[in-house]
């Protein structure tokens, strides 16, 4: 009576790190898969790739990271800084997240000087 209780307690139990270990080359396939896909300009397919990474690994800097700059390029810059914001909790010494939330904070300027232009000039 205890031998056919055996393999279902065993596949119950090595499932998920059989499972864990198998995720990770996937989620790495994601994350190549949307860089291939911004560097054809196809921003779209991109964010989707990197928000299917974070769906299944919350905690990728690189994943939050590169939807920044996605969200940058189409000029969601609200959900760009969200993006940002949140790989560098995540990982606060990458230097090239670093690197490109300055970028991004740097070009942001110029944009919000140019919105209270535009505003000034309607009224």
């Amino acid at each position: 009576m205890k031998k056919p209780l055996i393999i279902p307690l065993f596949v119950l139990f090595c499932f998920p790190i059989i499972l864990a270990r198998c995720s990770k080359p996937l989620v790495n396939k994601e994350l190549q898969f949307g860089i291939w896909a911004s560097q054809k300009n196809l921003w779209d397919e991109a964010i989707f790739r990197w928000k299917k990474v974070l769906g299944s690994n919350p905690n990728s800097a690189a994943a939050h990271n590169n939807l920044a700059v996605a969200y940058e390029k189409k000029g969601l810059w609200e959900d760009a800084k969200k993006e940002y914001e949140a790989a560098l909790k995540i990982a606060p010494n990458d230097t090239s997240i670093a690197s490109n939330y300055k970028k991004f904070k740097e070009n942001l300027e110029p944009e919000k000087e140019k919105d209270k232009k535009e505003k000034d000039e309607k009224k």
